[in-house]
């Protein structure tokens, strides 16, 4: 869910759990108090009417006793004056709340109430008064406010009388008052509940990944790049932690990349000293023995020539093998593609290697198992510098005394694969998986007078990444060693440019690249 739907669904908790939750809360407490009502009066009374008519709920309360002290007043006004009758009627109202009092003319005869009398006396209405508010009662608002009912009747001695049943108001208002402070008692807990659940939540989406992201940003500044983060991929944050990891991943590979060409920089100009320093002292030392005058002869004069003439060429070669790696690392090299006839293109390569081969009296073996008409798309130069730098490898470490080299061409669903094996010492399985990494080399103490910079099958692995195919390897210590590579055919090779395009096989540009038969 993104952050905008949470932000809708927090302000809809807002509203509608408080409404829900108090109204909730709201009509348990009244039914509470309906009950506790009907429980204490002994009356029926539904919530709505203890609330909106308390005093009503009150006269009901008395009603039969109000009544059956109007039958006495007219049949039997006599029994007012037996205090026993009079005793058990206030016993029965004290359970209401409420109590009788009994006055004979001016003079109060019997208070059945609790308290100071003179505070109810002077609110009870003279005899004959019958203005009432509630259904035979009137309501008097006092400091202690009453409920007040009352019947005239006639003494034996035919003096005036009145009997009057008082009910306590404040008895109910009380109830009232608790429901009331319970209700906002609930209000306040139902806020309070509302703000726990949305700042919990809250936390749990938001701000715990957003700590989860500072967290990690410490890290970084830390320099730890390893600290990983994840986040939903459906919200903002959960997809700005995804964005975080993947910079992360992003620097730490840079970094890495970064440290790798340092130490491949390093090793780099150990090799290349070391490789230069051989040489460099062959030339001196025979430079020297040339101003020292002990090549004396014609013949020792040539040799010392030769050598230092040799030495300063291997030293190139060197030089160059650095400099072109360097443009093909940073991609400054420039591909002259073309479309090639491969069987002819490779028929012609080999045989121009073949004549190396027999001065250096190694045996090359060419069979091409290709279609001739087969065309790809490939820098000439740049291919013969691939299969001369194999070939070099398989001429510089050959230790068999009839050396073989074979080149075979085929069919490999839409390429051709080329493979060039040797009969050489073969590479351990240890080296193998690293051969083509740049700056390597299975002989790390160079020692053996076999030279090299470790940038050949780099090289090599670049241009054909370079042409859209793909080199590998295999190999079997005491046997020998296969490196094999393959080129798309041009009829596969469907997006190709057309001759004026300055953007090679995959798509990077070249600065002089042109295609022609």
């Amino acid at each position: 869910m993104d952050l905008k739907g949470r932000l809708k669904i927090a302000f809809i908790i807002i509203i509608t759990l408080p409404v829900l939750m108090m109204a909730l809360g709201g009509k348990v407490i009244l039914e509470y108090l309906s009950v506790t009502v009907q429980h204490t009066y002994d009356v029926d009374a539904d919530t709505m009417q203890v609330i909106t008519n308390p005093l009503r709920i009150l006269n009901r309360v008395t009603r039969e006793a109000y009544n059956q002290i109007k039958l006495v007043a007219i049949r039997e006004p006599e029994k007012f004056e037996d205090a026993a009758f009079i005793e058990k009627m206030n016993a029965e109202l004290s359970y209401k709340y409420s109590y009788l009092v009994l006055r004979c003319g001016e003079e109060i005869v019997y208070f059945g109430g609790k308290g100071k009398p003179e505070e109810v006396v002077r609110l009870l209405p003279d005899f004959g008064e019958h203005n009432t508010d509630l259904d035979g009662g009137i309501y008097v608002g006092e400091k202690k406010p009453v409920l007040i009912k009352h019947q005239d009747f006639y003494f034996s001695d035919g003096s005036e009388g009145s009997i009057f049943i008082v009910t306590e108001v404040n008895v109910l208002m009380p109830q009232l008052r608790n429901s009331i402070i319970q209700i906002i008692v609930c209000m306040v807990a139902v806020i309070g509940i509302t703000a726990v659940v949305l700042v919990i939540w809250l936390y749990r989406t938001i701000i715990r990944p957003l700590n989860t992201l500072k967290v990690a940003t410490n890290e970084m500044k830390g320099g730890n790049l390893n600290y990983s983060i994840s986040g939903d991929p459906s919200d903002e944050i959960g997809q700005l932690c995804e964005d975080f990891d993947e910079m992360r991943l992003h620097m730490k590979e840079l970094i890495e990349e970064r440290l790798q060409y340092e130490q491949d920089s390093k090793e780099l100009i150990s090799n290349i000293s070391h490789d230069l320093k051989t040489p460099l002292t062959a030339i001196k030392g025979y430079a020297e023995g040339i101003m020292d005058g002990i090549a004396d002869t014609p013949e020792k004069m040539e040799k010392y020539v030769k050598t230092i003439y040799t030495k300063a060429n291997d030293m190139s070669v060197l030089v160059d093998e650095l400099t072109f790696f360097t443009k093909i690392d940073s991609n400054t090299v420039p591909y002259n593609f073309m479309i090639l006839d491969a069987s002819d293109y490779f028929t012609d390569c080999i045989e121009e290697l073949g004549l190396d081969m027999e001065v250096k009296n190694l045996k090359l073996d060419f069979v091409n198992g290709i279609e001739k008409g087969t065309k790809v798309s490939a820098d000439p130069e740049q291919l013969k510098r691939v299969i001369n730098n194999i070939i070099g490898n398989s001429v510089k470490y050959m230790d068999k005394p009839e050396g073989e080299i074979a080149v075979r061409l085929c069919d490999a669903d839409g390429n051709i694969r080329i493979e060039l094996s040797d009969n050489g010492p073969g590479i351990a399985k240890k080296d193998l998986p690293y051969i083509f990494d740049r700056f390597y080399r299975a002989d790390a103490s160079r020692n053996s007078k076999k030279g090299g910079t470790g940038l050949g099958l780099a090289i090599a692995q670049k241009i054909i990444e370079e042409h859209g195919g793909k080199i590998w390897a295999k190999s079997e210590e005491g046997v020998g060693t296969s490196i094999c590579f393959t080129l798309p055919k041009l009829s596969i090779h469907k997006n190709l440019p057309p001759a004026n395009s300055e953007y090679g096989a995959k798509g990077r540009y070249l600065k002089s690249m042109r295609l022609k038969e």
